[in-house]
């Protein structure tokens, strides 16, 4: 038999030997078949108690039918958290400072990278445990509405659109090419809806009478986004009420919108205990006992529970409070999510189950973790101190300046190695000084201050790293400090032990760098008198130090925008249990803040021209030149306003784009602007829409009036 023949035989063996296999293989095990026929199928299989068991987040494997084990709840925040080592990358609220959709899916796709590849290490191991599988409940795309709340660190910021482009490149770099027969990965758009703190009340509160335009076109966008244009596989219901009723039961919010208006086909899971929240005590008490409340989470759109509630589900179905029916239809989204990840198939079947271990915290990794903390860092003040003289005498001090987990944020990985902002500035100057100063809060040292300024009498500069830390401000904190309530902050200005010391060395004559490190926005207006420069660092990620580092010495330029107002002082807020939106955020403040959301320092200087808009092409072009001696990046920011809407927003993004150029170089920018970039709330007929009329049209590289040129537009 000839070579020729003999393959024609093996491919008609194999096959044959495919063919019997898939014979011997039940509809559900079939991966020819859709990923609904094969849900349908085991639902038939299962019983009432395994469909309840499969209906939370750690799912048991079910052994008589070959389904394994599953933990939906994992943590992808900034890198693969609570499961060892992994690349940890700065915070949401730095990578939303770069403003860098694009850098930031390319971390994502590497987070994912990193995921799958732990997973199959898990998977080996012959043991899963919570935060090993392929559900990460993140991005976090709640607007911060409230530089108090302890967890806007884990947000992109306060503006719906900025949100919205950052949250759609998370979703698409976890959960891979929409074209791939296998999701990467499953993302979760949280918390649904209208959540931002405080923490200590959460399990209780009721969002009551908010306005419809705060609703639509504040809370909502960034949602609508990720499920019609990301396809995000899952939704995260948060704790609280609104309008009495709870998120995870709320059938006007899981039903009517998400599902009905949006058309969302994913599933509802609810936020950590959410469901007891029903009924404990001193909690919203809506429901009597577990059983009902498993019962309304379900019925209202709630599909997969994390906690423990819904094991009383079958006592819900016997009492007559849901039939099995109700829960095959969320059980079938939990099935068909885990066929698509190929949990129920051979990992021979599965892309993804081939990325080698070797991509964890590899060096292409960190090297993106370094970029994006170049790019998210904010340079807010600068009286001509930075860039640092090389050979200058300087003196590195601060709360943060040695502080390696300081750097990690929350819900975080553990890194191979951490780059403090000590170490950074050591690897410019190894005999730079380190003294401690103060604590965070308080003179831990028990130094004096008379003996902190004696003691850097011969330095030319100080590097202050304060700010707060991620010990301070996070979920559901015990927190027992001035200023901190259970993960929140009941002021937001600079502790006060650090201001003192500022002062203090502004007193004595040193040139003073703060770089603040904080979640979110730090009221700073006495340290725009007492330092010089000051340099906003975020919680940097295990590259951090080197970024900020690079910067005080100018081997980068900054480029980082705010995606946040800084406020000047704590009485510019409204209250902090206040939902509605006026005198909150760039849109809604009538005061002047200290620093302006998208504002942000370079070491070159830039002119923008007039802009102009082509309605017919759908495109804002404006001339931009770096008018300095550095090369640098400007990201070019695009507002709206409709001119006969006196109650709408101040102005909004509409969009953005990020540019480089080159010491002296002109370019004209061209950024896609559609006639759906004009949609906003119209008051007259409830609904968010375009509405026709004459716009404001604001471009430059801040929110700030000054910063911005303004043409006006018509729409049709």
């Amino acid at each position: 038999m000839n070579i020729k023949k003999r393959f024609i035989v093996a491919l008609i063996a194999t096959a044959a030997a495919n063919m019997q296999i898939l014979a011997q293989m039940l509809p559900y095990q079939n991966p020819n078949l859709s990923s609904s026929e094969r849900a349908d199928d085991l639902i038939g299989r299962l019983t009432l108690e395994e469909k309840s068991k499969l209906m939370m987040d750690q799912s048991p494997a079910i052994k008589r039918l070959g389904i394994p084990e599953f933990h939906w709840w994992n943590e992808a925040l900034h890198g693969v958290g609570r499961n060892g080592t992994a690349t940890v990358f700065p915070i949401t609220m730095c990578m939303a400072a770069s403003w860098n959709d694009a850098l930031l899916q390319d971390v994502f796709t590497a987070v994912s990278d990193e995921a799958r590849a732990k997973n199959q290490e898990a998977k080996k191991s012959g043991k899963l445990k919570r935060y090993q599988c392929l559900s990460f409940w993140t991005p976090n795309i709640n607007i911060f509405r409230d530089p108090r709340w302890g967890r806007g660190q884990e947000t992109y910021g306060e503006d719906p659109y900025l949100t919205s482009k950052m949250g759609l490149a998370v979703v698409r770099g976890l959960q891979g090419p929409e074209n791939s027969k296998y999701r990467k990965l499953l993302a979760c758009a949280k918390h649904f809806a209208v959540h931002s703190g405080p923490e200590w009340n959460r399990h209780s509160f009721d969002v009551q009478q908010l306005p419809a335009r705060d609703l639509w076109e504040t809370y909502l966008p960034a949602f609508k986004t990720l499920v019609q244009e990301g396809n995000v596989a899952e939704v995260m219901c948060a704790y609280q009420r609104i309008d009495g009723e709870p998120c995870c039961g709320n059938n006007r919010f899981e039903h009517q919108i998400l599902r009905e208006e949006w058309g969302y086909k994913g599933l509802i899971t609810s936020d950590c205990w959410a469901i007891r929240d029903f009924y404990d005590k001193g909690c919203h008490e809506v429901s009597k006992d577990a059983a009902e409340a498993s019962a309304t989470a379900v019925r209202a759109g709630t599909d997969l529970e994390c906690g423990s509630a819904y094991k009383a589900l079958p006592e819900a179905v016997k009492r007559g409070e849901i039939t099995e029916k109700e829960l095959d239809k969320s059980l079938k989204k939990l099935i068909m999510a885990r066929i698509e990840l190929g949990d129920f198939d051979n990992d021979s079947l599965v892309e993804w189950t081939r990325i080698p271990s070797s991509v964890v915290a590899c060096k292409k990794h960190k090297q993106m973790a370094l970029d994006m903390a170049r790019q998210g860092t904010v340079l807010l003040k600068n009286n001509g101190l930075l860039p640092l003289d090389k050979d200058a005498k300087i003196v590195v001090m601060g709360p943060n300046a040695n502080d390696a987990e300081m750097m990690w944020g929350n819900y975080n990985g553990t890194p191979t190695a951490t780059m403090t902002i000590l170490d950074g500035i050591h690897n410019y100057q190894p005999e730079a000084r380190f003294i401690r100063g103060c604590g965070h809060t308080r003179n831990s040292d028990s130094l004096r201050v008379s003996d902190i300024i004696y003691a850097v009498r011969d330095a030319d500069i100080v590097v202050f790293a304060g700010g707060i830390s991620p010990r301070l401000e996070g979920e559901e904190m015990k927190v027992n400090e001035v200023g901190f309530k259970g993960g929140d902050r009941t002021d937001i200005e600079l502790p006060k032990i650090q201001r003192q010391l500022l002062a203090a060395l502004h007193a004595a004559g040193k040139k003073v760098v703060l770089v603040n490190c904080s979640g979110s926005a730090v009221a700073l207006e006495p340290e725009t008198s007492s330092c010089d420069a000051i340099l906003q660092a975020w919680y940097g990620g295990e590259q951090g130090g080197t970024a900020v580092a690079e910067i005080l010495f100018g081997d980068v330029n900054p480029s980082g925008k705010l995606p946040v107002t800084f406020y000047k002082n704590t009485q510019q807020l409204p209250d902090f249990e206040e939902y509605k939106m006026a005198g909150r955020t760039y849109r809604y403040m009538k005061e002047q803040p200290l620093f302006s959301f998208g504002y942000g320092l370079s070491y070159t200087s830039f002119e923008f021209g007039t802009p102009k808009y082509n309605a017919k092409k759908g495109v804002v072009t404006v001339e931009v030149a770096n008018t300095g001696k550095r090369d640098g990046d400007e990201v070019v920011q695009v507002y709206i306003k409709r001119i006969a809407d006196t109650e709408g927003p101040n102005k909004t993004l509409k969009a953005f784009k990020r540019v480089s150029l080159k010491a002296g170089e002109k370019k004209v920018i061209s950024i896609d602007f559609k006639r759906g970039n004009f949609e906003g709330w119209d008051p007259e007929h409830n609904v968010m829409r375009v509405v026709a009329g004459k716009y404001q049209m604001m471009v430059g590289n801040s929110s700030r009036d000054c910063d911005l040129k303004t043409i006006e537009v018509k729409v049709k």
